[in-house]
C-alpha cells in the first residue's frame, strides 16, 4: 500500500516570546514520545529527520496531517491528530526557543527540515522503543 502524503498548509513557528496554541491536523499532526525513546529516535533519524520539539521529559515530531492513521500502536508513543469527534491543540514554542528544560525546539524548523517522513519516523520509533524497553527489562532482572 502506498500512501501519498498531502502537502500541509504553510506554517511557521511563533516569532514573539509566547507559546502559540495551534490546532493539530490543519498544518501537521504530531507524534509524542518519552524523552528516552525520543533521543534514541533522533539518533536513528540523523539528518533525515524533521523538526523536533522537547518539553522536559517528552519529545514531539511534526508529520503530514493524516499520514499516521494506519499506524499500529507503539508502546508509550501517541499520534496527535484531529478527528471528527474531538479537536487536539498543541503549544508551539517560538522559533528562537532552542534550549530547555521546558518547551523548546530540540531540532528547529529550517530549510528542508520541517515535517518528518512518517514511515521513517515510525521505523525509528519502533526500533528505539524495542531497545529502550529491552534495556528496562534487563535492569529489572
Amino acid at each position: 500500500m502506498t500512501f501519498t502524503q498531502p502537502t500541509p498548509a504553510p506554517w511557521t513557528p511563533p516569532r514573539g516570546n509566547d507559546v502559540e496554541v495551534v490546532e493539530v491536523g490543519h498544518y501537521w499532526d504530531a507524534v509524542r514520545a518519552p524523552k528516552a525513546i525520543g533521543e534514541r529516535t533522533l539518533e536513528l533519524l540523523g539528518k533525515q529527520g524533521g523538526a523536533a520539539i522537547a518539553d522536559y521529559c517528552t519529545m514531539y515530531w511534526l508529520i503530514s496531517p493524516g499520514s499516521a492513521h494506519y499506524w499500529q500502536s507503539i508502546r508509550q508513543v501517541q499520534v496527535l491528530t484531529t478527528t471528527t469527534a474531538e479537536l487536539t491543540f498543541m503549544g508551539m514554542p517560538p522559533g528562537h526557543w532552542r534550549s530547555g528544560p521546558g518547551l523548546h525546539w530540540r531540532i528547529p524548523v529550517g530549510p528542508n527540515r520541517y515535517l518528518t517522513d512518517t514511515e521513517r519516523l515510525r521505523q525509528a520509533l519502533l526500533l528505539a522503543a524495542v531497545v529502550e524497553f529491552s534495556s528496562d527489562e534487563e535492569a529489572d532482572r
